[in-house]
């Protein structure tokens, strides 16, 4: 079983997307059974919140079947308990290693880390663009898919 978490600033607008688009993924390639997947926030200030309206439109217009979320803060039980903990962008990943401190069991990542093109997933709650993010999730969950098919036994 691979445990995987997706983390973002809000836990609003792109870990849920690539929660979503991830699970999306291994569920047309069959294989749900091998892995968990969930996202979290680093901050405090969307908990509870439901999924940006941004982040649902692109998901129904994508044709990935989605369910109720509500944001939650990322703590220490997470890096125990998960194989990798996926951030969006660097900002993402000094502030989850604020939250569960050293990163000694190598599980901590940026998503398109994962790709030939690594570099931070800008935030669409501030650009507006969820179409740039929607692809660049895609690809880096299709890339991480790839990677964990051929790099865990």
């Amino acid at each position: 079983m691979i445990k995987v978490l997706f983390v973002c600033l809000g836990n609003i607008c792109r870990s849920p997307m690539a929660e979503f688009v991830f699970k999306d993924l291994i569920k047309k390639k069959g294989l749900e059974e091998h892995f968990i997947v969930d996202s979290a926030a680093t901050s405090r200030e969307e908990i509870g919140n439901s999924m940006h309206m941004g982040t649902v439109k692109k998901l129904k217009e994508q044709g990935i079947t989605y369910s109720d979320h509500k944001a939650r803060q990322i703590i220490l039980e997470d890096y125990i308990n998960y194989d990798f903990i996926i951030g969006m962008e660097n900002s993402n990943i000094r502030n989850i290693l604020k939250i569960v401190g050293a990163d000694n069991e190598n599980k901590i990542y940026r998503l398109l880390d994962f790709t030939k093109y690594p570099k931070d997933i800008a935030d669409p709650w501030y650009t507006g663009n969820f179409d740039i993010t929607y692809e660049e999730i895609k690809l880096g969950c299709e890339c991480f898919l790839e990677y964990c098919i051929n790099n865990i036994n």
